[in-house]
């Protein structure tokens, strides 16, 4: 019998949910090639060890942008050896595959991800609209006629829609996510100490330090670098404030998106939201107080999901277990 993978095929990490099992891989999407013939040196934490400290011969990649694919063909391989290595190299059923896609995409984007699956072993490939599968995950009660809304904030997207009857009524996707955070932490840092620093350096100052409200007890941290002017290495201390101050367009970007779907919803499905407030998903959502910005700028309760950087995974997963039920909302190879 062929085995059901669903993937969460995020721009920052991959994660795969195995009917039966739940969660069985998350690793970075990071991909490290030789310069010299293209070939494969490795996938996921491996890579991502190298990034920033590799030689000339060696090249490390996302080949996931914004959400999509940026390179199909580094994409196949880094599907290839997830797949392989959830279903097993000796397998007598090619497995059927659930991948998710953020609500924004082309035709022409979606129809790559799906050739990727199917080239890198898939039998059959489905895919899924993000914000749905991060509220199937979510335990989010999708099929009934009633107002759902998910933030779901991922490494390179964040996604906003109101989900009714196991179908998006009203969405948008804009391209700011975990990723943006780092960026902005990193030309912050670089603006007011003219210090350079790693995209790895700024995220980890973002999970050890960052908010997106001011803390009453401010987090201090050390982040080394190297020095602009002198050119050698140097230690600074930074604290969460600093960090409030220098994600503060992304935020807003988020926020900004929030406003447009709510602006957008029926009424009706506004009341709904009114009274069930805002859930949160995504490893961005782990930010501290972020929640607490939302709600203090839409005036809706808003809510982090439990296990929020899985949900849009065990989504992925728990939708191709209901195939049926949800024929409607998603796109495929037998779908179509």
């Amino acid at each position: 019998m062929a085995r059901k993978i669903g993937i969460d095929l995020g721009t920052a990490n991959v994660l795969v949910y195995l009917k039966g099992k739940g969660i069985v891989l998350s690793e970075p999407s990071v991909v490290a090639l030789s310069t010299k013939d293209g070939r494969v040196r490795a996938v996921g934490a491996e890579a991502l060890a190298m990034l920033g400290r590799e030689p000339e011969s060696i090249e490390v990649v996302r080949p996931m942008r914004n959400g999509v694919i940026a390179d199909y063909q580094v994409t196949e391989a880094m599907l290839k050896y997830f797949i392989g290595r959830v279903a097993g190299r000796f397998r007598f059923a090619k497995p059927e595959v659930m991948i998710c896609i953020p609500a924004g995409v082309t035709s022409v984007e979606m129809r790559a991800v799906r050739d990727a699956a199917l080239e890198a072993g898939a039998g059959r490939a489905y895919l899924i609209r993000e914000p749905l599968a991060a509220a199937i995950g979510a335990n989010i009660p999708v099929a009934q006629p009633s107002g759902n809304l998910v933030i779901d904030i991922g490494g390179g997207t964040t996604e906003v829609a109101v989900i009714s009857l196991n179908d998006i009524v009203v969405s948008t996707s804009v391209r700011v996510g975990g990723n943006k955070f780092d960026e902005a932490i990193a030309a912050y840092v670089k603006r007011k100490y003219n210090m350079l620093i790693g995209e790895r350096t700024a995220e980890s100052v973002k999970i050890e330090i960052g908010s997106a409200l001011p803390l009453e007890r401010p987090l201090t941290t050390q982040v080394r670098g190297r020095d602009q002017v002198a050119g050698l290495p140097r230690t600074i201390d930074v604290d969460s404030n600093e960090i409030t101050e220098a994600i503060q367009e992304p935020l807003e970007a988020i926020v900004n998106a929030v406003r447009a779907v709510l602006v957008e919803t029926p009424p009706e499905l506004s009341s709904d939201i009114i009274d069930k407030g805002m859930v949160m998903t995504g490893g961005g959502a782990m930010l501290r107080r972020i929640n607490e910005l939302l709600t203090e700028v839409t005036g809706v309760p808003c809510y982090v999901a439990d296990q929020p950087a899985s949900c849009v995974a065990i989504g992925t997963g728990l939708a191709l277990e209901n195939l049926d039920i949800l024929r409607d909302s998603l796109s495929g190879d037998d779908l179509n």
